[in-house]
């Protein structure tokens, strides 16, 4: 498992078009078909140990919880952050309080567009 900073401390000032204000933290580029879902992770929610079926990239937009892979410890997460879970590697997610989180999953998942980990 590996965690990915997207904050805006992460990301690039962007003026083209007129753009003010913008910042960009860049996520992935994917050339391959890819899924991508929301998941509402409800008060002591629990996301159950399993296998990812394929690459996967879970990128937390509100609250926060605990990420784990193999046999590491928690990991705590929160917004602004993504775990990454390579093809068969098995993990578990939990929140106290709840969280949602952006899911991309795809066989070819390329991760490289992360400006820092």
């Amino acid at each position: 498992m590996k965690i990915y900073d997207f904050t805006k401390e992460a990301g690039k000032s962007i003026e083209a078009f007129g753009s003010q204000q913008l910042i960009m933290s860049r996520i992935l580029s994917e050339s391959y078909s890819a899924h991508v879902g929301c998941m509402h992770l409800g008060e002591k929610g629990v996301i159950g140990w399993h296998q990812a079926p394929v690459a996967q990239l879970f990128l937390v937009v509100n609250g926060e919880g605990w990420v784990r892979a193999g046999q590491t410890a928690e990991v705590p997460i929160s917004v602004g952050y993504a775990a990454y879970w390579t093809q068969g590697e098995w993990h578990e997610t939990r929140t106290d309080q709840g969280l949602i989180a952006i899911i991309i999953e795809s066989q070819h998942l390329d991760i490289t567009a992360i400006l820092r980990s």
